[in-house]
């Protein structure tokens, strides 16, 4: 069971001027945003990652530039298009205020499922590619580094609303219900039974509790307990992470 975390780029000048950027050339982060992806990289720092995926985006490869700066032995890195910002065609560059005013802001707002953008991509067309991308990416992972693995996919808003949504087995058009701030962590980990959601939108924690146990000796995937399979929900809530894991 791979675990991927979700972090998404720190503030862009565009965001403090309510200009919606889309997939517009450089948009770089603004000061409040390079402090954010500071704070983002120091809480990961204490998880060994297995590897960082970000956007082709500037404002997410500087994001995770500075995830990569806490990490004491570097992952390997790669750009991935299928995380990239939705294409959000001729409305790219506007702003929201305005924006607010068009007929098809009502729709994104209560039926995303039913938006597509003019010139650009639909709302379902951008999470079905995401979702894809990460899934592909979590299950390529374990397979390489182990079921113990953490890796981190750096990206955009609605992108990781639109991922959050899919794990947690939510409608497209609830998806507006789920906020993620800049430079904000989300952790997903996908088992075969299912996905687990265990944070969503967090600026501040430990996460000590993501390194996995050192596997005990000859043992290779977890061992089945008398509870059902490592990946069984636990009835009651569970004990949570063993006090031992935690940094």
């Amino acid at each position: 069971m791979a675990t991927v975390i979700l972090v998404r780029h720190g503030r862009t000048t565009a965001n403090a001027s309510g200009m919606l950027a889309g997939r517009m050339p450089g948009v770089k982060l603004d000061e409040t945003g390079h402090a954010q992806a500071d704070r983002a990289g120091a809480r990961i720092g204490a998880v060994p990652l297995a590897e960082l995926i970000t956007s082709p985006m500037e404002r997410c490869r500087q994001t995770a530039k500075a995830v990569l700066g806490h990490q004491a032995q570097a992952p390997a890195t790669r750009t991935e298009r299928g995380i990239s910002e939705c294409d959000y065609g001729d409305w790219q560059g506007r702003p929201l205020r305005e924006l607010a005013k068009e007929k098809l802001w009502r729709t994104v707002q209560a039926q995303p499922s039913a938006a597509a953008f003019p010139g650009g991509e639909s709302m379902s067309a951008m999470q079905a590619r995401s979702v894809s991308a990460i899934r592909s990416h979590d299950a390529r992972i374990e397979a390489e580094h182990g079921p113990g693995a953490v890796w981190v996919a750096v990206s955009h808003g609605d992108i990781i609303k639109s991922v959050l949504a899919d794990a947690l087995g939510m409608h497209l058009d609830l998806f507006q219900r789920i906020n993620v701030d800049p430079a904000s962590l989300s952790i997903i980990r996908y088992t075969e039974s299912r996905p687990y959601v265990l944070a969503t939108n967090t600026h501040e924690g430990d996460l000590g509790w993501l390194v996995p146990p050192p596997p005990a000796k000859g043992k290779g995937r977890a061992r089945r307990t008398p509870a059902g399979s490592a990946e069984d929900a636990m009835v009651g809530g569970g004990a949570g992470p063993a006090p031992s894991a935690r940094s």
